[in-house]
C-alpha cells in the first residue's frame, strides 16, 4: 500500500478566470467536463413559500435542481 498522499496542485485554466485541479499524471485538457449551457450568474430570489414549495415538490418529481426548474420557467416564458 503506498503511504504517500496524491498530489494536487492548482493550475490555471486557458479560459479566463478558472482554476483547475491538476494531479501529478495528466492535467487540465482543454474541452474537458460539463459543456456550457449559457453564462453562469449569480443572483438572489425572492419569492413566497408557496412557490418555493412548488419549486421543491417539481424538482424531486422531477429529479431536477432548483437551477434546472427556475431555468425551464424562464426560458418557457420568454420563448413566446
Amino acid at each position: 500500500m503506498n503511504d504517500h498522499p496524491k498530489s494536487v496542485k492548482v493550475g490555471i485554466s486557458n479560459k479566463e478566470g478558472q482554476l483547475g485541479f491538476v494531479f501529478t499524471k495528466g492535467g487540465l485538457r482543454e474541452g474537458a467536463g460539463r459543456k456550457s449551457i449559457g453564462v453562469t450568474r449569480k443572483v438572489s430570489l425572492t419569492l413566497s413559500e408557496e412557490i418555493w414549495a412548488k419549486i421543491e415538490a417539481d424538482r424531486v418529481i422531477n429529479d431536477s435542481s432548483r437551477s434546472e426548474i427556475i431555468r425551464h420557467a424562464l426560458e418557457s416564458f420568454y420563448s413566446e
